[in-house]
């Protein structure tokens, strides 16, 4: 198996990776695992706890949707 040294320097470097591609606005397709993109959430009114309305300006969040076959596999384990 891995170290734990390069299991840290493998995961660096796909963290930096995707944050790359979405920072640019553009979708990560990784076959038999999902698509990680970046949605985004229109402005909209909201109720603070004490009812007053204020308004939630727009912006960009990062989406991770799995592919099917990733969602089958974990669905298909006993529990």
């Amino acid at each position: 198996g891995a170290s734990e040294k390069e299991i840290e320097t493998h995961l660096s470097v796909f963290t930096d990776t995707v944050s790359g591609f979405l920072s640019e606005g553009d979708s990560l397709l990784l076959q038999g695992f999902g698509v990680f993109e970046v949605k985004k959430k229109d402005e909209r009114i909201s109720l603070s706890p004490n009812g007053k309305k204020y308004l939630v300006p727009p912006k960009l969040t990062p989406l991770f949707r799995p592919n099917i076959a990733l969602k089958e596999q974990i669905n298909s384990k006993d529990e």
